[in-house]
């Protein structure tokens, strides 16, 4: 889904043609477009098609890509309890890891029923009428960078996970292509796995190689018009993170006594008497649980070998 917004970059006329179509009034955010029963449907199963095939075809057939543990992401996308959410989480290396992480042989890619929601940055995929409709066809969630755990569309997820969908989100908050150690992850997803009715099952995927994909700087400081051919895509996938939320919450309540934290007046929930504070020790907790499992998996992929040439 995030090859749309660089296709616009690259031909002006879409781009033209999007900015007469956006409103000037209100932000084209447009949550009936993401209704599974928008025109029967029909629109969102015609871009889970489209964008299911190019994920393959870049995964597949113009590069290699290898899975390790592949059959744990296909059980929880296929097979777990319509009441248990999933929420996956990975590093960001390329503009393309969404939809071509999914894009691998045996992977439901094209399905929309099984498909992700994913959480998108709204000013680069929701920047006029033409890309928010189609974003949103692709069953993506609006976020303002910088917004905050508490803004409008982190409710839109909670509802997602609250019908038991599959969520993703990228913790780190934007695109590295450095091989280096996972970074510091941002608070939204522990919010989210805090926030949800139901606990989520949590699933960490770490790749390597789509930054060779899709270079952030290709040509004369530029990405390449279409995604690169002949790479290896590397694919890990971990296991479930447990996390004993009521032991979690009863740690950060007494961290939080002698946190620095400044406050900046986000609401209590109510329901666990965690104040702000205690949410914030809370969120640090899981976040930095999520970071050393996701940078374990990041180095357990490094000693796995390259595909026969």
């Amino acid at each position: 889904m995030t090859l749309l917004r660089r296709t616009v970059a690259h031909f002006p006329t879409v781009a033209a043609a999007g900015r007469c179509f956006s409103d000037p009034i209100m932000p084209p955010t447009m949550p009936w477009a993401a209704r599974g029963d928008h025109m029967f449907g029909i629109p969102r199963k015609l871009i889970f098609m489209g964008g299911g095939a190019f994920a393959k075809i870049v995964a597949t057939l113009f590069n290699t890509t290898t899975v390790h543990n592949a059959d744990a992401l296909l059980r929880a996308v296929t097979c777990r309890s319509p009441a248990v959410p999933l929420l996956t989480v990975s590093n960001h290396m390329s503009t393309v890891d969404d939809p071509v992480l999914w894009g691998f042989k045996g992977f439901p890619s094209t399905n929309a029923k099984l498909g992700r929601w994913v959480l998108t940055a709204e000013d680069i995929c929701f920047r006029n009428t033409v890309l928010s409709y189609i974003f949103r066809l692709g069953k993506c969630i609006p976020i303002n960078r910088g917004g905050g755990i508490y803004q409008e569309n982190m409710n839109e997820a909670l509802d997602r996970l609250n019908d038991g969908a599959w969520l993703h989100t990228f913790p780190e908050g934007k695109v590295f292509q450095e091989d280096a150690p996972i970074r510091r992850l941002k608070w939204g997803t522990a919010s989210l796995i805090v926030r949800a009715p139901v606990t989520p099952l949590v699933l960490p995927v770490i790749h390597h190689g789509l930054h060779e994909v899709m270079p952030e700087k290709y040509l004369f400081g530029r990405r390449p018009i279409i995604p690169l051919w002949s790479k290896h895509i590397k694919i890990v996938v971990g296991e479930p993170i447990e996390f004993d939320l009521p032991d979690l919450r009863q740690r950060a309540k007494i961290q939080s006594r002698e946190s620095s934290f400044a406050k900046i007046g986000w609401p209590t929930i109510s329901q666990h008497g965690l104040d702000e504070a205690a949410q914030k020790c809370l969120y640090s907790i899981i976040s930095e649980k999520i970071q050393t499992v996701m940078e374990s998996l990041r180095i357990f992929g490094k000693t796995l070998s390259k595909p026969n040439s």
